[in-house]
């Protein structure tokens, strides 16, 4: 827990933060991940799988301070870990 949290975070942290809860709920070295990659395509990743991120997202970020609620039919839009970098660090803007 940082003293940062009047601050927003910036796209890098919330790229690491999307990364890190992806790979650990894919198994995978975080290294391994990159922002062009398709969650399906490249990825494997199936809807359970998006639920997931999305449950550890909502969590992570909670404890940074930042509420956030990605809704269902937003999810169906994320097919890139871009797609879902940018939808969470436009959410931490305006939060």
């Amino acid at each position: 827990m940082s003293a940062e949290t009047e601050s927003p975070l910036d796209r890098k942290a919330v790229f690491a933060i999307v990364r890190d809860n992806l790979a650990e709920i894919l198994e995978r070295e975080p290294g391994t991940i990159s922002e062009g990659q398709s969650f399906s395509d490249d990825l494997d990743a199936d809807s359970l799988a998006l639920i997931e991120l999305v449950e550890a997202l909502e969590e992570d970020l909670a404890e940074r301070g930042v509420e956030l609620r990605i809704e269902d039919e937003d999810l169906e839009d994320l097919k890139t870990v871009r797609d879902a970098v940018d939808y969470v660090y436009a959410r931490v803007l305006e939060a």
